[in-house]
């Protein structure tokens, strides 16, 4: 490599690109051919480049322009003869800086200049991907996103909840076996009043309202029906007790007050 150029890969991209000179060419295909980790890297940029190649236009410069090139050159052979000729010596070194600086300057231009409608390419290739990607070829398409639903893996134990208004009197127990969604409620401390009917809820975000699981109390135990539920459902609701008419709540939805509240908890691993 040449002090222009700083890695392999800027190279190989300028070689691609064509921005480099004849001497600086004839050293890159001889690299290409001795050295299989930079021709790997020409492959890799031609890939690259050649899927964008396929988007742009190639652009001709006005019929005019070798005209005018000449012209200048013309222009400026007679006052070059005008001048007084110094040192050969001090005109060679002179000449030779100025020319590789002109060819730097000149191949850095060419490179920013292609670099530049790259850059154009791939802000019109994110914009396509994003708005209209049928537009674009196979390859470039984006792959569609798969979601993939789990479902949260439930302890097939069994499981207690108390029912209570608070730490000092429970008045339900309520046990669950998840894995048979089979479930009992033993009435601890509850009173039963006079023509009213306790009522179980099952209370789930799963649900818009409180879903009835029976009456409860009447007896010592009772076995609330959890067998239209899913385990997930089962082990993460809420339970609670309302105060309903005789019978139960004529609507459906809890019309008395809420009088105990619990959520499951292992009592017994599988």
């Amino acid at each position: 490599m040449t002090d222009d150029t700083d890695t392999p890969d800027g190279l190989a991209a300028e070689y691609v690109l064509g921005t480099l000179s004849a001497d600086e060419r004839a050293q890159a295909e001889a690299l290409i051919g001795n050295d299989p980790a930079f021709a790997r890297l020409v492959r890799r940029w031609e890939r690259r480049l050649g899927e964008l190649h396929t988007m742009m236009h190639s652009v001709e410069p006005p019929p005019d322009t070798w005209a005018r090139i000449q012209a200048r050159i013309d222009g400026a052979a007679p006052r070059a003869a005008t001048l007084a000729q110094p040192d050969q010596a001090v005109v060679a070194a002179p000449e030779a800086n100025v020319v590789a600086l002109s060819a730097r300057l000149h191949r850095w231009r060419r490179v920013a200049a292609g670099l530049g409608a790259l850059a154009a390419v791939l802000v019109a290739l994110v914009a396509i991907q994003a708005l209209n990607p049928a537009m674009l070829p196979g390859l470039l398409r984006p792959k569609p996103i798969e979601i993939v639903k789990t479902e949260t893996a439930v302890n097939p134990g069994r499981f207690v909840a108390v029912l209570q208004q608070n730490a000092a009197s429970p008045a339900f127990i309520l046990t669950v076996d998840v894995a048979t969604r089979t479930a009992s409620v033993r009435r601890v401390s509850a009173e039963q009043p006079a023509g009213k009917s306790y009522e179980l809820w099952l209370v789930s975000d799963r649900f818009p309202a409180p879903r009835s699981l029976g009456l409860v109390g009447a007896s010592e135990f009772a076995r609330p029906a959890l067998a239209s539920y899913d385990p997930a459902t089962v082990s993460g609701a809420t339970y609670a007790v309302s105060l309903e008419p005789e019978g139960g709540s004529p609507t459906g939805a809890p019309t008395g007050p809420i009088l105990f509240t619990g959520k499951l908890v292992e009592s017994v691993p599988p």
